[in-house]
């Protein structure tokens, strides 16, 4: 469903990404770690058509981007550290507007549909801006999955989300995977995200360092091998040393 090969991306003499390779079967939930400055929310963009990446491969259930990138948005919702909601608009308001943005069919019923399935149809008239983090989250799920797209990406989703609002978000997001939806999650819960996913990827200063299978490893297992994988070399780095690509000699 998702197939990225030799991805990179540098931002003047900074790389972000330097060959990402990565491939996520149709209805796979993956969880992406790595430390803070790995590249996944940039990784994460670029899947979601937002950014463009500086070379390498990237398509999203056949269709290659950026060649076909207004097709492939329609197969993606994305959650991201913006809602994208409006506070001053009631939680029907909100997914009705996003509906017609969509050019769905069937509004109404969607819009029922879609609250009832976060738990919110009882607030639907409530306006967002009185809504806890919580509450804003699961419509935020709504509205990436309104027009039922086969891929849902997550960017910390978890951020700021008390127990019980994330036991919520639990159950949502095991629910969009039961159904067949591919799941691409950024996160820096580590035992939670292993326990979410059916695989697990670390990256680190670009580079996709390791991507196993939640079943073949434990919480303290894939702890250790975090830490081994992202632990700072302490090297001096020379601030004039000439740019170079991804795989290049220094």
């Amino acid at each position: 469903m998702i197939k990225i090969r030799g991805l990179t991306k540098d931002y003047g003499l900074n790389w972000a990404l330097r060959g990402v390779d990565l491939h996520l079967k149709p209805g796979e939930f993956v969880t992406l770690v790595g430390p803070n400055g790995a590249g996944k929310s940039t990784l994460l963009r670029i899947v979601a058509t937002l950014l463009a990446p500086t070379s390498g491969e990237v398509s999203v259930g056949g269709w290659p981007f950026p060649q076909h990138a207004a097709r492939v948005r329609r197969h993606i919702g994305l959650v991201s550290h913006q809602s994208l909601l409006y506070n001053d608009l009631t939680a029907a308001e909100n997914l009705t507007f996003f509906a017609k943005l969509y050019q769905l069919q069937d509004i109404e019923d969607r819009v029922e549909r879609a609250l009832k399935k976060v738990g919110l149809y009882a607030r639907q008239r409530d306006t967002v801006g009185g809504f806890s983090r919580g509450m804003v989250q699961r419509l935020t799920i709504a509205r990436a999955t309104l027009h039922e797209p086969d891929v849902l990406l997550l960017d910390e989703p978890y951020t700021g989300l008390d127990q019980e609002a994330s036991q919520l978000l639990d159950s949502l997001l095991q629910q969009e995977s039961e159904n067949g939806r591919t799941i691409l999650m950024i996160t820096h819960d580590l035992v939670h995200g292993l326990e979410q996913c059916q695989r697990i990827a670390i990256l680190k200063q670009g580079r996709l360092v390791a991507n196993i299978k939640s079943a073949d490893t434990t919480p303290s297992e894939f702890l250790d091998l975090y830490t081994q994988h992202t632990r700072s070399n302490h090297k001096k780095r020379n601030p004039k040393r000439q740019r170079t690509k991804p795989g290049e000699a220094a």
